[in-house]
């Protein structure tokens, strides 16, 4: 049996508090996470543990959930909501980590059931994670012929409705892949401040502190960091030298090709990641109008132009749909989404969002293109992006859009990017198959000149 100590761990009792919380459904993981450390006195090897632990469980909870079944001596019992979360997080510590000693796992998961519930509850999970140790083999799972998404929905851990989805738009193998990569540690990606520190002086400071990483794949001032030291990241951050962003984000920036001396607008564009990028790529001449309906985000907007040594934002708070003005040369509008290109990397995401999010979306984007249209001068070009694979929420906005507008005609992303991240149609669509990016889409429209 397990040495049950009077004392627990404080990181891993800060994880069960917020995986209850996360629960209820009513609280996003990032500010849960941060309304946990605030008062703790984590260190920030705690806190990267503790982020580990959460994002990991979340990630995996059906997996976890199904696993641990095969262990209960009453499988269909209810169990409180503590002890759930308590063995969701033992299981993940057990079978989804490599660093940390089973025995410690078991015997700080049997302190953790002792403190939040009660000795009896303290007994069950340490018998429970000792069998699923010398027994592993009694995990077993519904046939992938006879039930793919049921299998592929428990192994990988996702909702049925998104496997679903993914085996009829993917198909079998491309679906599986997908999933797998969903489920990897996310890389942490930025990209070089052309205004404070060009590409090739971050790859020596990162060089030079054996930071080890990868350049963007397809833009190259972006970096991928596989290990390192995270403070000086921090630091770099502060010194305005790098924006935290994926590739796939900058890949929308580029295709939307802005370039010096134009009128750029970027609708809900708080909190300004497109936004500098675009600068960027124009040398800081011209104007670009970001607009927000958010006050708060727009002055975290301010703030990284500031930051970032950005000198050609206007911000202003508007609601986009309502948004008038005289047309601009550049239009982006990177529309609210599902977020399903990104579950990788926001853990709590899978189980927040339904197929009936897609359709209200839907509904929502089509409307934000049809204005973002109106404010695109003949000749101009607009460029609609989202940061989710599903179709209805990409392609299907975009060709609808094109029947309603003959004015507008699509423009193929080949000339922009190589055909592994275009479409036969002519669509930007990356995936997290490639190392460091997200999934993403977007389109290319001109306004075709009458």
């Amino acid at each position: 049996m397990a040495e049950i100590k009077k004392g627990f761990d404080p990181v891993r009792a800060a994880a069960v508090e917020i995986l209850g919380q996360l629960e209820s459904g009513k609280h996003a993981l990032e500010e849960t996470v941060h309304a946990a450390i605030k008062d703790k006195g984590f260190d920030a090897r705690d806190i990267r543990f503790l982020r580990q632990l959460v994002n990991g469980t979340v990630k995996l909870k059906r997996r976890l959930d199904h696993d641990s079944r095969f262990f209960l001596s009453r499988p269909s019992e209810k169990l409180p909501r503590r002890l759930i979360d308590i063995l969701r997080l033992g299981f993940f510590q057990l079978f989804f980590t490599d660093k940390i000693p089973p025995a410690a796992v078991v015997s700080e998961s049997v302190n953790l059931a002792r403190h939040f519930c009660d000795a009896p509850r303290a007994r069950l999970v340490n018998a429970v994670m000792r069998n699923a140790l010398r027994h592993p083999e009694r995990v077993v799972f519904v046939s992938r012929e006879v039930d793919p998404v049921a299998y592929l929905a428990n192994f990988y851990s996702y909702p049925d409705w998104f496997v679903s989805y993914c085996l009829d738009e993917f198909k079998a193998d491309r679906t599986e892949r997908l999933l797998q990569d969903m489920n990897q540690p996310p890389l942490l990606s930025f990209r070089a401040n052309h205004f404070r520190a060009k590409p090739d002086e971050i790859a020596k400071i990162l060089d030079d502190a054996g930071i080890h990483y990868h350049r963007g794949e397809y833009l190259d001032e972006f970096f991928h960091l596989e290990e390192g030291n995270l403070s000086l990241i921090d630091e770099l951050v502060r010194d305005g030298k790098i924006y935290i962003q994926d590739e796939s984000a900058g890949m929308a920036v580029r295709l939307l090709n802005p370039r010096s001396g134009m009128r750029v607008l970027d609708m809900a564009a708080a909190p300004g990641g497109k936004t500098c990028y675009a600068a960027t790529r124009m040398r800081n001449k011209g104007m670009i109008t970001a607009v927000d309906r958010s006050r708060p985000r727009l002055e975290l907007l301010t703030e990284n132009c500031n930051r970032l040594n950005v000198k050609i934002v206007n911000p202003v708070l508007a609601d986009n749909l309502n948004f008038t003005s005289e047309p601009f040369e550049r239009v982006i509008v990177d529309v609210p989404c599902t977020g399903w290109g990104n579950a990788g990397k926001h853990s709590d995401l899978r189980w927040a969002k339904t197929i009936e999010d897609v359709e209200r979306l839907h509904k929502i984007q089509s409307m934000m293109l049809d204005r973002a249209a109106k404010l695109v001068k003949p000749g101009g070009i607009l460029v609609y992006s989202t940061c989710t694979v599903i179709r209805k929420e990409n392609d299907e906005v975009v060709e609808e859009f094109l029947l309603r507008r003959r004015d507008f005609a699509l423009e193929s992303a080949i000339e922009y990017y190589d055909r592994d991240v275009v479409s036969e149609r002519g669509f930007l669509k990356t995936y997290p198959v490639i190392p460091g990016l997200s999934g993403a889409f977007a389109a290319r429209l001109i306004k075709v000149l009458k």
